[in-house]
């Protein structure tokens, strides 16, 4: 009797050809995830009231309060104008890494792959 068949068939340079792919792709995103890191967005809420700005690793870089939405009488408001203001820019910003991921990935990287920012 021999021994145990291969797992894979006779397609060997099937396999090489797919692994250079993997490699590519590989490369291709490490790219595409430095330059979404370099990116930067900016979203308001409050009519304008408040702006905030994040970067691609989802840090907040700046978030600017127009005096006029300071009202001491409510400042319940103005936090929830702030926290609008900061999750639209990370919204944003999720959305244009999803699109630049999208690029080199056909789309699949939003099934949880390893080292993915979403």
């Amino acid at each position: 009797m021999k021994g145990p068949r291969p797992l894979m068939g006779g397609g060997g340079g099937n396999m090489g050809k797919l692994l250079k792919q993997a490699q590519k792709m590989q490369k291709e995103m490490a790219k595409a995830q430095e330059a979404v890191a370099d990116l930067e967005v900016e979203a308001s809420s409050g009519g304008g009231s408040v702006t905030a700005k994040v970067n691609g690793q989802m840090e907040l870089l700046s978030l600017k309060i127009d005096p006029e939405a300071v009202d001491p009488e409510d400042v319940e408001m103005l936090e929830d104008i702030i926290i609008a203001a900061v999750n639209n820019a990370m919204k944003e910003m999720r959305i244009k890494s999803e699109e630049a991921m999208a690029k080199v990935t056909g789309g699949i990287g939003g099934l949880g792959m390893p080292g993915m920012p979403f």
